[in-house]
């Protein structure tokens, strides 16, 4: 898996944005593909962004069940992860702003 594919968009919430924000935490919020290993999202961080990374936890989020009158469907899963960078390592420049 390319490094580029790894890393779909950072997730911006206002629960992510407090995680963020607070200054003992350094941790990004990604979706990622979901076939990611941890490993895998560690390169590309380290790589794509040039920052050193702690720790790495994923969770999968289920799809919801979505209707469009009588007919029912489901929005694909997704993967997240919590990327935690190690003391000292700043935030990458595009989530300062954020």
């Amino acid at each position: 898996m390319k490094l580029t594919d790894v890393i779909r968009r950072p997730l911006i919430t206002e629960k992510t944005t407090l995680q963020r924000e607070r200054e003992e935490a350094q941790t990004l919020v990604l979706e990622v593909a979901a076939a990611a290993t941890k490993v895998d999202i560690r390169r590309a961080v380290e790589q794509l962004f040039g920052s050193k990374v702690a720790a790495v936890r994923t969770a999968i989020a289920h799809g919801k069940f979505k209707r469009q009158g009588r007919f029912a469907g489901q929005r694909s899963d997704w993967k997240k992860a919590y990327v935690r960078l190690r003391d000292g390592e700043k935030m990458p420049e595009f989530l300062e702003g954020a």
